[in-house]
């Protein structure tokens, strides 16, 4: 399980690292810091696939959940949800070391 959580963990810091280079690409061609959020950038990825997660998220768990806490992170610049998102799978999917060392029986 915890390898599940791993490649996870890579695929939002590479979604991370991708979103961070397009925000960084269109601040250096328009002169001003663009942080694009994630509400954007997934609407620009896919329009269909946001309709139906709001929909789906009202009618199964609740309209509140919607407008109390996915909003604000639809909110948050795309590339520090995708970091926050690595860094959780990531402590998910940690192993932490022996004890004795590597070669103790």
């Amino acid at each position: 399980m915890r390898i599940v959580f791993r490649i996870l963990s890579l695929v939002a810091l590479t979604a991370a690292i991708l979103t961070g280079t397009l925000d960084a690409i269109q601040s250096v061609s328009s002169s001003s810091v663009v942080l694009t959020s994630l509400g954007n950038h997934w609407l620009n990825f896919d329009v269909e696939s946001l309709a139906l997660a709001e929909e789906a998220t009202r009618h199964y768990i609740s309209e509140d959940i919607w407008r109390a806490v996915v909003t604000p992170v639809l909110g948050q610049p795309a590339f520090a949800v995708f970091l926050v998102l690595a860094l959780i799978f990531w402590m998910i999917g940690y192993r932490r070391p022996r004890f004795a060392g590597r070669f103790s029986a």
